[in-house]
Formats: structure tokens, sequence, C-alpha cells
């Protein structure tokens, strides 16, 4: 296939006549390699609906052991939702993986229910017990709106701007997303193709066929109906009424992934020329947009599954053959008499006493003399049934044992189908169930596989695709970004500066500053400065080097729950705590160090129970504060009543001593500044004197 990414001499788009005409024949040799296991499938599916012929005649009556079988299998395999679990890769303290991984977890949930994931895997479920091999397909969907600029385009022509557009040149108008989702495809077994390989790793591309209406295809592929009108194809009748019902008035249009040319193609079925071939819309971990399909049996030679129904199908035959003959002699157990004819009243009489309809009757004979000298009801002679009656008896038991034949086969216990003995313990039966239930859990863990592995790339695409915005909103979590930070932070840089600025002007002033103290916070705005920001999340959602968490489903989840283990988890969860707790209490109080040691063995042995993961959170919390109060020192002990007398009469004869203090100062002050001023008199009046005494010298 290396000759498929030619493209144009301008490099610019690929040759859609050569894509094409190469990715029909590598279609057609995938087709060509399911065929058998194709038409095997479709056999099976009508055994399955019972169409394969009319019903209501005995002679052509079966036993519908298949149906019987899978409806035993269908709830016992999957019976509810998954439910994703997003979890930290490592158990350590990190605020934002362990935000991240709640709003992915949240998100996916949604996505479960929005995109209807419980009827998707039921309809996998079926085909997996049908047909071996079930099938799903994910995408992501964005609906976008018109930004509201606040700006009327301008008519000029120089302005850049055209009516209906506000880009460059006449471009579209700026768009953002308005609402976004990922969306979880049921795709057909016969719908779905990929490339012949030993093993799904060695798999190259996988196709979808999607049927599209006029409408659809008109707005998925603007140019596609004139390439459809001048090469054909696109249109498939179908086999049968059914497909030619669903099929009338779509064109059916193969959406093929390749790996090894990291491109996908739309190519209408039977058309010669590819509709697009463009980059993969979504970059995935393992590039398909399906995760491995959900097989059932397969060897190591092919993908080509085998359906369970192959393994037992002859026993099925035999029992339809022997139900076939069962309801033929059932028909034959019918009262049949014989009895004399021509003898006047005497045949009428006996007629109308042996009619069906007659449970109690009365029936008068003339000539009573000529009916007793015959024999009387010795005359009637019947025919016998019991040789009749013991081959039905015998093909009930032939009957049953391939029956049993079939449980043995398909694995299905006598305890599954509640099929038990009064006399059997309550231990007997729980062994039963477990031994009787082995081959059903592989089928179990495949679907749990097939579900866990869909939630994944549904969250790989969420951490990739979703917006911010959309990430709160679904999970119900509203995160600060980094800006409203940043100008929380400035607001208490600023309160910071304005006490700064009051200690000093109270220092001019020779007034004692006042103590530093923090800015006071509201608790809301407090609280939202100890989470992390929406944007700190976003980056780790979308840098895979960095993307510390794994997603998964909760164990059994597919499957019908065990109440009484799940109460003994819990039950077991709450021991634990509590003996715990029971223990570290005392030895706290002896040694408060050892409190971040226990707090971290708790949050250890907690993390390995599931119920303890919904309290992780808590515990983590509880467990900060106790440890920071262990640490922490301790405040001194509150004083008696005497030394509370004592210590307000040190208070206040110190504050008297200090007053009297700065009463001294301010006397030594004013006698110091009354000691200068008097000392520069008198220099004055000394400097006056030998003025004047000097003044006669001049004269």
């Amino acid at each position: 296939m290396a000759d498929e990414a030619a493209t144009l001499p301008a490099g610019d788009q690929y040759d859609l006549a050569k894509v094409g005409s190469n990715w029909q024949q590598e279609l057609e040799r995938a087709q060509r390699y399911f065929k058998s296991w194709v038409d095997r499938c479709t056999k099976i599916e009508k055994i399955y609906l019972q169409q394969q012929a009319d019903q209501t005649s005995a002679a052509k009556r079966r036993f519908p052991m298949l149906w019987a079988n899978t409806s035993v299998l269908q709830p016992a395999v999957y019976a509810r939702v998954p439910q994703p679990v997003v979890e930290r890769r490592f158990k350590d303290s990190q605020p934002v993986a362990r935000m991240a991984s709640e709003l992915v977890e949240r998100n996916l949930a949604f996505t479960a229910d929005d995109a209807d994931l419980d009827s998707v895997m039921r309809a996998v479920r079926d085909d997996f017990l049908l047909c071996a091999r079930g099938t799903v397909w994910l995408r992501y969907e964005a609906d976008f709106e018109p930004i509201d600029m606040g700006v009327e385009p301008s008519d000029s022509a120089g302005s850049g701007f055209q009516s209906g557009g506000m880009g460059d040149n006449g471009g579209p108008a700026l768009e953002q997303i308005a609402d976004e989702r990922v969306c979880m495809d049921y795709v057909h077994w016969s719908d779905f193709l990929h490339s012949p390989a030993r093993r799904w790793k060695d798999v190259t591309w996988v196709a979808r066929r999607v049927p599209m209406t006029d409408e659809e295809f008109d707005k998925r592929f603007p140019q596609g109906r004139a390439s459809l009108a001048a090469n054909g194809g696109g249109s498939s009748h179908g086999t049968n009424s059914t497909e030619r019902a669903q099929n009338e008035g779509k064109t059916n249009v193969w959406e093929i992934w390749c790996k090894t040319e990291d491109y996908t193609v739309w190519i209408a079925e039977g058309s010669p020329v590819a509709l697009e071939v463009s980059e993969p819309p979504l970059t995935l971990t393992r590039f398909f947009p399906c995760p491995r399909p959900a097989f059932g049996t397969l060897s190591t030679s092919s993908l080509i599954p085998v359906p369970d129904y192959v393994y037992y199908q002859q026993q099925c035959d035999e029992i339809d053959l022997l139900t076939k003959r069962i309801n033929k002699l059932t028909d034959q157990l019918r009262l049949k008499i014989f009895y004399p004819s021509g003898d006047g009243s005497v045949s009428p009489a006996i007629e109308k006493a042996m009619r069906p309809e007659n449970d109690t009757v009365m029936v008068p004979i003339p000539e009573w003399a000529a009916f007793t000298d015959k024999g009387g009801s010795k005359a009637i002679v019947t025919l016998p049934i019991d040789d009749v009656q013991k081959v039905i008896v015998a093909c009930i038991e032939a009957r049953k044992q391939l029956i049993e034949d079939v449980y043995q086969i398909t694995g299905i216990s006598d305890i599954v189908r509640g099929d038990t003995q009064a006399s059997e313990t309550a231990t007997a039966q729980r062994i039963k169930s477990q031994w009787g239930s082995i081959r059903i859990r592989d089928r179990q863990a495949e679907l749990a596989r097939f579900a866990r592995d869909v939630v994944n790339i549904a969250g790989e695409i969420i951490c990739d695709q979703f917006q911010p915005e959309t990430l709160m909103l679904v999970s119900g979590i509203q995160l600060p970004t980094e800006a409203q930070k940043q100008q929380v932070q400035m607001q208490m840089q600023q309160q910071q500066m304005m006490a700064q600025q009051a200690a000093a002007r109270a220092q001019q002033m020779g007034q004692p500053a006042p103590p530093p103290q923090p800015p006071q916070l509201p608790p809301e705005i407090q609280q939202m400065m100890q989470q992390p920001t929406i944007d700190e999340v976003v980056q780790l959602l979308r840098n895979d080097s960095v993307r510390g968490f794994r997603i998964d489903i909760e164990t059994d989840s597919t499957i019908e729950p065990d109440e009484d283990a799940e109460k003994q988890r819990r039950m077991e969860f709450v021991e634990m705590v509590g003996g715990f707790m029971q223990q570290a209490g005392a030895i706290a109080q002896q040694t408060p160090m050892l409190v971040p040691v226990m707090v971290e063995t708790l949050l250890f042995a907690a993390r390995g129970f599931r119920a303890g993961r919904q309290l992780e959170n808590t515990l983590e919390q509880v467990g900060a504060q106790l440890s920071q109060a262990a640490t922490a020192p301790k405040p001194p002990p509150e004083p008696t009543p005497d030394q509370m007398i004592n210590l307000k009469t040190a208070q206040v004869k110190a504050g008297a001593e200090e007053r009297k203090a700065q009463l001294g100062v301010a006397q030594a002050e004013i006698e110091h500044r009354t000691t200068v001023e008097q000392a520069r008199g008198d220099m004055a009046q000394q400097a006056l004197q030998q003025f004047q005494a000097q003044s006669p010298i001049y004269q």
C-alpha cells in the first residue's frame, strides 16, 4: 500500500482516484477474507430470530436452544453500565493530578450517560455471544457559534471585511465552541472490516460502513454528489427485505483509518474514487478510534472468530429433529375406535356416544337385544397407543440428554439456571456456582476489557479536545484561573504595602508601629487560593508525557453486583479503620511525633480497599491536620487564678513604672531645655556687655 500516499504534483492533496482504486481492492480483499464468517453469522442470526422457515406446522417446529442459551448468558456476562475510575498512577499527594483525575472521571461518567453506553454495550454483548465479535467506534463532535465582536462589519472594500464574514478577504466569521461531546457508535458485525492479520497489534487499518441519508451525505461531502454521479457506487440494496428497507434512500460510505499511512479515507461503496483523504481528526495513542473488538473464540492463526453455536450446532440439529418427531407422535395420541356398521340403529348410537364434544350423554338404543347379542360395549375396538407413548417418552429422554450435552459444551452450570436440589447446603451451592462460572468469567473479563478500552479512548479524547469551560461545566467543579489567582495576590501585595506605609508614618510621628498582620481574606477566597488552577489542570491533561494517571473501570461493574460481597468489603474496611484508630490513638498520646507515620500507614491501608477510595481525600485532609497539630509546638499552660492576679498586679505595676519613667524623661527634657535657654540668655548678655564696653573706643 506504499503507492497510496502518492500526491498530486503540487503536493497539497492526495490523488483521490488512485487512493480510491487501491482501497476498493483492499476492501474487496478483506470482504473475501471474512466471507465464510459472515455467511455463518448470517445463518446463526436467522436461527436465533427463528426466521429460517415457517414455524407454525408441527413438522417444522424447532427447539429454541440458541435463544435459550443466549438469554441465560446475556445478564451473566454483562448486566449494567461500566463505572469509570480515574486514579493517579502514583499515590502521592499531588493536588493538580488529583483534581485532574476527578475532572476526567466526572466527565467520563457524564459521557457514558450522554452517549448511552449501556445500550451500546448490550448490542456489543449480543454480537459477542452470537457472532463472537463486537465493535464500537468513537467520535468527537463540537457545535460552533460565531463570536460576537461587538463591531459591525464595514462595507468598504478596503477594510478587509465583507458581508457575511469577519475574516480577511471575506473569510468566515470567527467562531467558538458552544458544545462538545464524545459519541460512541455501535458498529454492526457486518459493517466492520480490518486488515487480515494474526494478532490485533499487526492490524494496519480498520474500516466501518456508514449509511448516510442524502442530507447527511451532502452536508459531509459537498462535492461528493458529483463524484458519485460520475463514477457510480454508494448504493447497496441488501440481501433481504429488511436490509433493502433499511438502505432505501441511503448511501453507504466506508470510513477507513490507515495506521501505516497516517491518514483517513472516505470512499463510497463500489466507487473507484475516494471522497476525501485527510489527516486523522484525532490523535490517539493507539491510532484507531475503536478498541480491540470483543472477540469470542480465536486461534493463533487469524482474527476470524468462531461463534459458540458452531460447537453445539449438531446437538441442536438432533434436538430439532427429536422435537419434530415428538410433535408428530403427539399428534398420533388420539383415541381411534372401530365399531360394526350396517346394524340399523346400533351404529349411529355408537357414533353419537363417541363424539369428542360429548362429555356425558345418554343414547337410547331401540334394538337392545341385537346390541347385547353382538357383545354390547365389547363390540367397540380401540387402536392401541401404548407403543406410541413409549416412543415419545424415549424421544423426550434422548432430547434431555442432548440438552445436557449442550450445557456441558457451553459451560452453563445448573446453578446459573437456578436448577438445584433442596437437600444441598449453601456451601455446596456456592462451590457449584464458583466452578460453574469459570468459563463465564473469561467472557465477563473480555467484555470488561472491551468496556475499559472504550472508556480509555473516550478519556483520551476528553483530555485532548475538551475546553476548560466544558470540563468544569460537566463535572460541576469550579476551579480558579491563573489570572484570578494573580489578581488576588496583587490585592494581597497592595494590602501589605499599605500596612508598611502606615507603619512608616507612625514611626515618623513618633508613635509605636502596629504589629504586622497577614492580609485578611474571606474563607471562600482562602479556599480558592488553596486549589490548583484550571490552567495547571488542563496543561497536565494536554501533556501526554506527564499524564500521571490511568483510566479503568470498577471491578465487576459490568456484571450483576453481589450485594453480600459488597457489604462484606465495606464491613472489612470499617473494621480495619476502627481497629487502627483505636490502637493509633493510644500511641499518638504517648508519642506525638509518630502521628505522621500512622497517618501514612492508614492511607496506605485505605487505598487497598475499593470502598476506601471515596474517603481517600477526606482521610488525607484530616491526616494532614492531625500531623500539623501533632508537630506544632504546644501552647503554654493556662495560668491559675492566683497567677492571673499576680500577672495583672505585675502588669499594673509595670504600667505605673513605665508612666513614671515617661514623666521623668519628660521632666528631664524640660529641665534640659530650661538650662539650654538660660545658657543662651547668659551668653547673649555677656556679648552685649562686651559690645557696650568697646563702644567708646570707636567713638
